[in-house]
């Protein structure tokens, strides 16, 4: 508030009119109350006074409410005064009551209305606005164009049927005025039936003044019927836009529930592809160094190879020792037997030389003995030799078991190796790829730069030699041209120089020929590298084959969980499939019902129309019947008079009387 007077103070100073003191009182008056509302009422305003006001409500003000009733407002002032408030964005509440508005001021009436957007209540009692016709005309117009207003007062302002006709002009093009007081004008028969016209194409009045109009009771109870069913469509309509926000409020719920389901189902998503990432990092990890322990464990299971080929060739020697022995033994016992049978048959053949030869059986036996001794000491060494064999032979059976064992355990952990190695190799391939193309790409950029040098050198050399040439063809032209002038030797000089020159870049050319031809070596010597490297990775894909079909079942893991994902998104894009379904069946039922309500109203509305016409025939058939009725009466009467005064009776009470 203090703003506004500081504005209406300074606004003064500086256009050199004297504030006046009442309105200066109000305002203060106004920031005292804390209140939103301007009361000037009551006040006279003058021009100087009016265009300070004007100059301040173009700026942005906080007062919503004015009052300039009973103002005695000039033409000029209130000019300039309506003129200042078109271009105002606060003021909602205009009270213009009692000020007498001359023709400028109810055109200028017609351009506020068409200009200003925050207007909502408009006051104009007492203004005899119906005087001035093209002036009307003109605030018709603007009232016709504006969209803000929803109540206007225009009580005692001399309005005849020619205004209402163009009010109501007005109002069929209006569509947010609610309330407009006419009472007290003379608005007359075709006054009102121009407006009750107009009314049934205008479906926002919901309050109509007409009384003291000079209207008929039938038309303004047909005004007010009609205004009775605009209330009742306004508030149906108030009620299907309310429902229409419920619904709209619960869609959109659904849409927020079904969007932050969504996004949480992605957010999962996402961690989860986060996690495999993690995971695939750390199992790449996990394989760098199952790769390194992998290559532990084949130098360890080399070594035991080693040791394992070692331990099996001196089992083979053994054993091939034990079959020797075996086979000594046997030939042992049968050259046992042999001389057993040998000294039977002996035996024999010396029991039957008894008496021939007992000197010589005595001596033969003795050496028998002997060499039975010798035989037995000998199968006895035997014996022992094999018994000793046969502990070696135990010893190395139980070795051996205690090898197999040793075997087999290194065979379980170089599966268990292999199985991780097979998931190791994955990473492996991966890198081998990316080497491979690495070492393609370097290849590439190599040959292209080899290329590119050589054509540089090829390049430069020709046109080395073609300078050359230009010189030498120069050179020539020159010794000719000397040769002519009997200068030969310093030309000769100068041709032996030019073919020095040329020697040496002969010279450049062949070793640049030289660099070149070991830059096609290096390139052979890395082509057979690439070879034996693209032969190392075949070797690593064929074994890389069974880990694909591992990778294809985790794929096909991946795929079943993310289908199972899908057929959930998809159930729940059923559902909401199903409400938008639910929702536009709710509008067509709603759109239905408002076009049956329509046309109940219309029915009702040509019904009410024609009981009005019923009642109006109604009513004048009443009104024949009681003028008949009257007119029977009074002859009646008359009649009876006559007869009372023509009877005896009549004669005999005359003189009584």
């Amino acid at each position: 508030m203090q703003d506004f007077r500081q504005t209406y103070l300074s606004l003064c100073k500086e256009g050199g009119v004297k504030p006046q003191e009442s309105v200066v009182a109000q305002i203060q008056e106004s920031r005292a109350a804390h209140s939103s509302r301007l009361d000037l009422s009551g006040q006279s305003l003058s021009l100087d006074t009016c265009s300070v006001l004007a100059r301040a409500f173009q700026k942005d003000i906080t007062f919503t409410d004015v009052s300039l009733s009973d103002c005695m407002l000039s033409e000029e002032g209130a000019k300039v005064l309506l003129t200042g408030l078109c271009g105002n964005t606060t003021v909602k509440i205009l009270d213009l009551k009692g000020n007498n508005l001359k023709s400028a001021g109810v055109e200028v009436l017609g351009t506020l209305l068409a200009c200003n957007k925050t207007l909502r209540r408009l006051v104009l009692e007492w203004n005899a606005l119906g005087v001035w016709d093209e002036a009307f005309l003109a605030f018709c117009q603007g009232l016709a164009s504006n969209s803000m207003l929803t109540q206007l007062d225009l009580r005692n302002n001399q309005i005849n049927h020619h205004g209402a006709s163009e009010l109501a002009l007005a109002l069929k093009h209006n569509t947010t005025l609610e309330v407009l007081d006419l009472r007290w004008n003379n608005i007359g028969l075709l006054g009102g039936r121009i407006l009750l016209e107009a009314l049934q194409k205008n479906k926002r009045i919901v309050q109509l003044e007409l009384a003291g109009n000079n209207i008929p009771s039938d038309t303004l109870k047909a005004l007010e019927r009609t205004t009775g069913h605009n209330s009742d469509r306004q508030s149906t309509l108030r009620e299907n836009h309310r429902k229409t926000q419920v619904l709209s409020k619960e869609i959109q719920t659904l849409k927020d529930k079904k969007s932050h389901q969504v996004l949480s189902l992605m957010e999962t998503i996402d961690s989860q592809r986060e996690e495999i990432r993690c995971s695939k990092r750390s199992t790449s990890i996990q394989i760098g160094q199952l790769q390194e322990a992998l290559n532990e464990r084949k130098s360890a299971v080399n070594s035991l190879t080693a040791k394992l080929q070692m331990t099996e060739e001196a089992l083979a020697l053994s054993e091939q020792k034990n079959h020797n022995m075996v086979e000594l033994l046997t030939q042992v016992k049968v050259e046992k037997e042999e001389q057993r049978e040998r000294q039977s048959r002996e035996r024999k053949k010396e029991q039957e030389r008894n008496q021939n030869a007992e000197q010589e059986h005595s001596w033969w036996m003795v050496d028998c003995v002997l060499r039975e001794g010798k035989l037995f000491r000998e199968i006895q060494n035997l014996s022992e030799t094999n018994s000793q064999l046969r502990n070696k032979v135990e010893e190395m059976e139980r070795w051996c078991k205690s090898q197999q064992h040793q075997i087999f355990e290194l065979k379980q952990e170089l599966t268990n190796s292999t199985a991780e190695l097979n998931l190791r190799l994955a990473q492996a391939e991966d890198r081998l790829e990316t080497e491979k193309r690495r070492s393609k790409q370097a290849l590439r950029d190599m040959d292209s730069l080899r290329q590119k040098e050589v054509e540089h050198v090829n390049c430069n050399l020709e046109e080395s030699e073609r300078a050359l040439q230009e010189h030498i063809f120069k050179l020539e032209g020159q010794r000719i041209q000397l040769e002519e002038q009997e200068h030969v030797s310093s030309l000769e000089e100068k041709l032996r120089l030019v073919h020095s020159s040329l020697q040496e870049v002969q010279l450049h050319c062949s070793q640049q020929k030289q660099t070149i031809s070991e830059f096609k070596a290096k390139t052979n010597h890395q082509s057979i590298e690439v070879d034996g490297l693209r032969r190392r990775i075949g070797e690593l894909q064929q074994e890389l084959l069974g880990k694909d079909q591992e990778k294809v079942a985790e794929v096909s893991q991946v795929r079943l969980e993310l289908q199972e994902q899908i057929g959930h998104l998809q159930a729940e894009r059923t559902l909401q499939r199903g409400l938008k379904e639910k929702i536009c069946a709710l509008e067509r039922e709603n759109k239905v019902l408002s076009s049956n309500h329509r046309e109940v109203l219309l029915d009702k509305e040509s019904e009410m129309s024609s009981m009005l016409e019923k009642l109006r025939l109604k009513e004048a058939d009443i009104r024949r019947m009681r003028e008949d009725e009257t007119n029977r009466a009074s002859y009646l009467q008359s009649a009876f008079l006559t007869y009372v005064q023509g009877s005896p009776l009549g004669h005999c009470s005359s003189p009584k009387k």
